[in-house]
């Protein structure tokens, strides 16, 4: 994680719906940044190695529709984590993020929003 552009940020109370396009899966989202998303409590079943996946994420009052790539799995017990990129990030995503996101000053301080 120390080579990512932009950091992960864990988020709370998002869910998301995916579809590796045999089948859809309800998942719930763990962390977000603007190019990419992690996934917890996914089916086993689902094909990783598909090469896009449709999801629609759920969160705060707001919808967002997006093709993603997997770039990896790990099973746990009955279910899987995936963390995916964004294919075709929609600018209403890079808003949403970029007010999750920290602040820093001139100085170096983090502020939260």
């Amino acid at each position: 994680m120390g080579n990512r552009v932009y950091q992960r940020l864990e988020v709370k109370g998002i869910s998301a719906d995916l579809s590796d396009g045999k089948g859809f899966f309800p998942g719930v989202v763990s962390d977000v940044s603007r190019f990419g998303v992690g996934m917890t409590d996914l089916p086993k079943r689902i094909n990783e190695n598909t090469r896009r996946m449709t999801v629609v994420i759920s969160g705060n009052g707001k919808n967002f529709k997006m093709l993603v790539k997997p770039r990896w799995a790990e099973s746990v017990g009955r279910r899987k984590i995936m963390g995916f990129e964004i294919i075709n990030t929609p600018f209403e995503w890079t808003d949403f993020i970029m007010k999750l996101e920290p602040m820093k000053d001139r100085e170096g301080w983090t502020f939260s929003r």
